[in-house]
C-alpha cells in the first residue's frame, strides 16, 4: 500500500549507496526531493539518469553524494554545460559509465520484463562498446540479420534500480499517480524495487476508475510513497502548471562554475531552506 509522507520522510527512504533512477529535467524531475537528499547528506549514490541528466544530476554530483553515474549525457541545455559534472569527471572523483538513450531504456525494460538481459541493435561500431565490459557482443542466434546471416548484436544486462524518483502534477487518494504520456516514468517504476514520487496535489478520487485518466496513470501498486511538494519541479517546468525558470537555471550555470560559487548556491537555495 502506498504511503503518504512529508518530503523529509521521502528523502530518508533513499539509503546510502542506493542505485537511483532519476527522471530527466524535461520530464517532471523531482527538484524539491533532490534538494532534500542533499540536505540529509545521503552519500555514495549510484545515479542513473533516464536517459540524460541536467541540473538535478549536476547538483547531486556537486554536493558530493554521487559515486557512480550512468548516463547518456549531462547538460543544462540552452544554459550551457553542467559545471559540477565536468569538474568531477576531470578530477576523477566520479566513476562515469557512458551509455546511450536507447541502451538505458532497453536495460530498464529488461528488468520490467523480468529477464536478465535485452538485445539492442545500433551500438555495433560505437566506441562505447569497447569501454563497457558488461555489454556483450554476440552473433544473432536466430540468424535474422543481413541476408539471413547472424549479424552481431549487443546484449545489455538488466538495470534494476533500488529506487526511482520523479515529480507529478497529481496523485489520488489510492496512491495512483498521473504520468500522462511520459511512459518512461512507468518503465522506471516497473523496473525498480521502490518508487518515490512528489506531487503538486493529492485528489480525493480514483484515477483508475475514470476512463479519461486511467490510461495515463501509474498504478499505486508500483508507488512506494508519495509526498506533496508544491512547485516540486522548480526551477524546471511542469507541463500545464508552470514554466521552466530559465533565468534561475542560467544563474545556477554561471555560479556553479567554481566550487565556491556552487557552495554559495547550496547555502542560499538548499541548505538554508531555500525555495522548495
Amino acid at each position: 500500500m502506498t504511503a503518504f509522507e512529508d518530503l523529509g520522510d521521502l528523502a530518508r527512504r533513499v539509503g546510502d549507496g542506493a542505485l537511483v533512477a532519476l527522471a530527466p529535467d524535461y520530464s517532471w524531475v523531482p527538484m524539491a526531493l533532490v534538494r532534500a537528499l542533499i540536505r540529509r547528506s545521503v552519500k555514495d549514490l549510484h545515479l542513473l539518469t533516464v536517459p540524460i541528466g541536467g541540473m538535478a544530476a549536476d547538483m547531486l554530483i556537486g554536493a558530493g553524494v554521487v559515486a557512480t553515474l550512468e548516463s547518456a549525457a549531462v547538460s543544462l541545455g540552452e544554459a550551457g554545460s553542467a559545471p559540477r559534472f565536468i569538474a568531477a569527471v576531470e578530477a576523477g572523483t566520479l566513476n562515469m559509465r557512458d551509455s546511450t538513450c536507447p541502451a538505458i531504456h532497453t536495460a530498464l525494460q529488461a528488468s520490467e520484463k523480468g529477464v536478465p538481459f535485452m538485445p539492442l541493435g545500433g551500438l555495433i561500431g560505437s566506441d562505447l562498446v569497447k569501454h563497457r565490459a558488461d555489454w556483450k557482443v554476440v552473433d544473432d542466434p536466430l540468424g535474422l540479420g543481413k541476408e539471413g546471416g547472424g549479424c552481431p548484436i549487443v546484449l545489455l544486462p538488466a538495470i534494476k534500480p533500488d529506487v526511482t524518483l520523479f515529480h507529478s502534477p497529481r496523485a489520488d487518494a489510492h496512491g495512483n499517480v498521473w504520468i500522462g504520456r511520459r511512459r518512461e516514468l512507468m518503465t522506471m517504476a516497473h523496473a525498480s524495487l521502490a518508487t518515490l514520487v512528489t506531487v503538486e496535489t493529492i485528489e480525493d478520487r480514483d484515477f483508475l476508475a475514470d476512463e479519461e485518466t486511467a490510461a495515463g496513470t501509474l498504478a499505486g501498486l508500483y508507488v512506494t510513497a508519495i509526498a506533496k511538494a508544491e512547485k516540486g519541479a522548480w526551477p524546471q517546468g511542469l507541463t500545464g502548471h508552470y514554466e521552466r525558470d530559465t533565468e534561475h537555471v542560467r544563474a545556477y550555470a554561471a555560479q556553479a562554475k567554481t566550487p565556491e560559487g556552487f557552495q554559495a548556491y547550496l547555502d542560499s537555495h538548499v541548505l538554508a531552506g531555500g525555495e522548495a
